[in-house]
């Protein structure tokens, strides 16, 4: 099968040698997103930058033709355990239920970057 990169116009830059969706078949891996805007400036704030981060994703994976509802797993990456809750109320926003199975993982992130995203999605389970 061929490796696929998806490249939204909507969301920035892949920051790296990586691509921001790759779909092989009907799965697709989203990578890590976080709360920067198109132009690579990082919006201030846990929720703002969890909507951004989670508004990346959605557009990443759009990009290799899938939807949140096709999304199977999550993992979550916070630099601060203190912020699971702001981050978890701006995630029921985008995600209903059955809700995709989540991981969160508490970590060192770039400076001021306090949330990053990742999913896994397998197109057309919803």
């Amino acid at each position: 099968m061929t490796r696929i990169a998806g490249n939204p116009t909507s969301a920035p830059p892949s920051g790296g040698p990586y691509s921001p969706s790759v779909r092989i078949g009907a799965m697709v891996a989203v990578a890590g997103q976080c709360g920067y805007r198109p132009d690579r400036s990082l919006v201030e704030g846990l929720e703002a930058q969890t909507r951004l981060a989670l508004e990346n994703l959605r557009d990443a994976l759009a990009a290799s033709g899938g939807t949140l509802g096709d999304v199977l797993s999550v993992d979550v990456f916070l630099t601060d355990q203190d912020n699971f809750a702001g981050m978890n109320a701006v995630y029921a926003d985008f995600f209903a239920e059955p809700y995709p199975a989540r991981t969160t993982t508490y970590v060192g992130l770039r400076p001021g970057v306090l949330v990053e995203i990742s999913a896994l999605a397998i197109l057309g389970a919803a």
